[in-house]
């Protein structure tokens, strides 16, 4: 147990070492993660630029205009078409990930990266260029198609990639990418809206070319995985691969792990109606419950609407922009933390202590608001320290997420699910995170005018729920083979019973399910 590591289940722990070759590949790949950061950051801060609202919102901007301290600012943002200029890209996501499962399946991990890449760049350019609010809508919707199969694609490249010792700090690379992404965004937010003449936002949008182009180019130079490979019989191809990425030529072992579940996963014909047999509902559960849960932390409504929220609660329009940028240094600073401590603290504790930071921080700055800001939102003048102590007390949210719910959103999926359900499962994480990263966008504008401060409550509430269900339901998955990865629902108390019920059936007692993904035994026995 020494560094966090255990062994596999039967007893085997497979050798080899952390490449400079594997770093190099995870971090690449990781950089997927970039176009969909950069996306949530810039979105927030154009539509916070006057001239951005004037040209394709004037219905909000002459409201903005015209409300006096006296009114209601709590409700000067509150519109349906400004807000589908966020939320249209994540129904879009959620439509490409579907079929980039397929892609992902049959055509390989790298292959549905290059065309996230080459489709987030050409939305970025038409965003760009846009003078009608249709070419806004489809541009939002091309990059939501890029991001729907980078998201579909990387974190499972990188967990087939990664040692197992070492899979939880390289997979959450990809959220470090995120972070990365939002911070530059929100860095240019800030810069561009000091241009004259009020066109900044076309640099904004325009700029998500540049993190497309990476990871088109990245797409060229990274390998497929081994286990794609094998999945397309080179078995070749993919035993030369894995002696390279694990550093030593013994690898016979991992290998005839990877093939034997890869043959197992070809007698799965249809993986979107197998994941719904009784033996993979633990795994279902996870998919469906935690980027349900993550979204429902409240991090998007800081990470989409930083700078509107700051704008609304007092800041001045530069304020905003820069009080995003100090939130988004914090968001990948605490994401370095988690990069160094998931593979020794583990998943649940991770999990669960960020809980308890964002609960505790979001009471506070309910407190705050309400105290200074009232029905209204209006602060009159407002003291430097206490706008300072808001914003402090904000950033200890955000750190508490960043190192908990918003790596292991995207870790904890990527790593439980068994091959022959790998990019179906996959797809429905993706989908029910765009489903209600769409919802939360949609509505957060309307939220924010009828609940009010009482908005942070309505989050801490769910807060409370997920750390509960981490608590319950979820068993901790560091050091364990991702193929062998079974045995922590067959030794959970709660999941136990959907697993054995079904396969200990044709085992004896104890002994290694024929329907797990732990085929080491099948070969050695063959």
């Amino acid at each position: 147990m020494a560094g966090g590591v255990i062994a596999s289940s039967d007893g085997r722990d497979y050798p080899g070492k952390l490449t400079f070759k594997v770093f190099m590949t995870c971090v690449v790949a990781a950089t997927g993660g970039l176009i969909f950061g950069y996306d949530l950051g810039i979105s927030g801060g154009v539509t916070s630029m006057d001239s951005f609202l004037e040209k394709f919102f004037p219905a909000v901007y002459k409201k903005e205009a015209a409300v006096k301290p006296s009114d209601d600012q709590y409700c000067k943002f509150d519109s349906q078409t400004l807000t589908l200029f966020t939320s249209s890209l994540y129904l879009a996501a959620l439509i490409a990930c579907i079929f980039a499962s397929t892609i992902t399946r049959h055509f390989g991990r790298r292959t549905t990266m290059l065309w996230g890449g080459i489709l987030f760049c050409v939305g970025a350019l038409v965003n760009g260029f846009a003078d009608r609010i249709w070419m806004l809508i489809v541009g939002r919707m091309l990059l939501g198609f890029g991001i729907g199969c980078a998201n579909q694609s990387v974190p499972i490249y990188v967990s087939e990639m990664a040692p197992y010792k070492y899979r939880g700090a390289l997979n959450m690379m990809f959220q470090l990418a995120i972070t990365i992404g939002i911070l530059i965004a929100n860095l240019l937010n800030y810069f561009f809206s000091q241009i004259e003449g009020g066109w900044g936002w076309r640099l904004s949008l325009g700029g998500a070319m540049v993190p497309a182009l990476i990871i088109i180019i990245g797409s060229f130079c990274l390998p497929d995985t081994p286990n794609s490979l094998i999945e397309r019989n080179h078995y070749d191809e993919a035993k030369e691969q894995l002696v390279k990425i694990r550093g030593i030529s013994n690898v016979d072992e991992e290998f005839n792990d990877l093939v034997a579940a890869s043959e197992a996963s070809k007698l799965v014909k249809h993986p979107w109606a197998t994941i719904f047999q009784r033996k993979y509902r633990p795994q279902l559960t996870m998919a469906i419950c935690i980027p349900f849960f993550q979204q429902l932390t409240g991090m998007n409504v800081i990470t989409f609407y930083a700078p509107v929220l700051f704008k609304t609660i007092g800041f001045g329009s530069s304020a905003s922009l820069m009080s995003a940028v100090i939130t988004g240094s914090v968001n990948s600073l605490a994401t370095l933390v988690s990069i160094f401590s998931v593979d020794r603290w583990g998943r649940r504790t991770l999990f669960l202590q960020g809980g308890a930071q964002m609960f505790i921080c979001q009471v506070i700055i309910t407190i705050a608001i309400a105290a200074k800001f009232g029905m209204t939102g209006n602060p009159g003048e407002l003291p430097k320290w206490y706008a300072f102590g808001l914003v402090f007390f904000i950033c200890i949210y955000v750190a508490g997420f960043a190192w908990s719910w918003g790596p292991l959103g995207w870790l904890v999926p990527s790593e439980i699910f068994p091959l022959e359900i790998r990019s179906a499962a996959q797809s429905i994480n993706v989908s029910v995170n765009m489903i209600f990263t769409f919802a939360i966008a949609q509505v957060f504008t309307s939220m924010l005018c009828h609940l009010k401060f009482g908005l942070f409550i309505f989050f801490a509430f769910w807060v409370v729920v997920m750390s509960f269900f981490i608590y319950k339901f979820l068993p901790e998955t560091k050091g364990v083979p991702i193929e062998e990865m079974s045995i922590v629902w067959r030794n959970h108390p709660y999941w136990r019973k959907f697993v054995d019920s079904e396969e200990d059936k044709s085992t004896p007692s104890g002994g290694p399910a024929s329907g797990d993904i732990q085929m080491g035994k099948r070969v050695n026995n063959a």
